[in-house]
């Protein structure tokens, strides 16, 4: 049973946590001599994976009866019987105890960060997954508020607000490409696995990605050279390709090999991507930290 807790919580998806590390990396605090915030990160970090295992938990509650009309999530601990609803609760109330005054330790604004990405996600998870558009919002705002949370556990001196905007719109486009993978996938049959695909249809989500995937290549280009925490010679410029490759990667993962369905799945399985993000990464380090 305890295994079946630790699937409900999708530590595969505990990945999209990382980015409450970008204010550590982008503010050119990730040195050996600030060890006090590098590890106020990490904590963030593993409050914020239980924190959104909670969540997972929660929404599989929520879910249990459409999941298990789904060809896949059918086989979900909650929705398959082998966690039982009263002990995956039990779970949820004793983690969610423990985890805001942890967090209340480290930072109250952390703490008011991570109770606002809670409440949010107990709203998806009760009203606005089942609302068009509003459903793919709220996910981007959840990767906004992990941002947040990692400035409010350092002092930040030279973060862009540019990234907020980076994030927002990358997080959109990886939602609308869930969204069209769904649909594609469940086709007939996605008004009754989802009755927010009701909402949708391909070519309006083609509009969408196409709209957000532009946009998110655009914002991160006017960072790369207008933020003023960047170096003066400008060579964070030299990691536009990556962003470029990776959206275009992710855009053909969608359409012609119809993933995207889970996107955490697209990132652990496809090795083109996986070396994308890897490139991009030690390029930022190396700008940033020796440049």
């Amino acid at each position: 049973m305890l295994k079946a807790l630790i699937r409900t919580m999708r530590p595969r998806q505990w990945a999209k946590n990382a980015v409450i590390f970008a204010a550590l990396v982008f503010d050119r605090q990730l040195r050996p001599d600030n060890l006090p915030a590098v590890l106020r990160t990490c904590a963030g970090f593993v409050i914020f994976c239980i924190l959104s295992g909670v969540v997972y938990i929660i929404n599989d509650i929520a879910d249990a009866d459409a999941d298990r009309k789904h060809p896949v999530k059918c086989n979900r601990p909650i929705a398959s019987g082998v966690l039982p609803v009263p002990v995956a609760l039990t779970a949820a109330i004793i983690l969610v105890v423990i985890l805001f005054p942890l967090a209340y330790l480290l930072s109250p604004a952390f703490a008011l960060v991570a109770l606002a990405y809670f409440l949010l996600n107990l709203a998806y998870s009760k009203w606005l997954k089942h609302i068009p558009l509003l459903d793919v919002l709220a996910i981007a705002l959840g990767f906004v508020l992990r941002v947040v949370a990692g400035v409010t556990l350092i002092h930040v001196a030279r973060f862009s607000p540019w990234l907020y905007i980076v994030m927002t719109l990358g997080s959109l486009y990886i939602g609308f490409g869930k969204r069209r993978s769904e649909l594609a996938l469940l086709a007939d049959g996605a008004n009754a696995h989802r009755p927010v695909l009701d909402g949708y249809t391909i070519p309006l989500l083609d509009q969408y990605i196409t709209i957000v995937s532009g946009t998110t290549i655009i914002a991160y280009s006017l960072y790369t050279f207008s933020a003023p925490n960047l170096p003066a010679n400008h060579l964070m410029m030299l990691t536009i390709p990556f962003v470029l490759y990776g959206v275009f990667r992710y855009l053909y993962l969608i359409q012609v090999e119809h993933s995207g369905g889970a996107p955490e799945d697209v990132l652990l399985s496809d090795k083109p991507l996986q070396l994308t993000i890897f490139l991009w990464g030690i390029a930022v380090l190396l700008i940033f930290y020796l440049f």
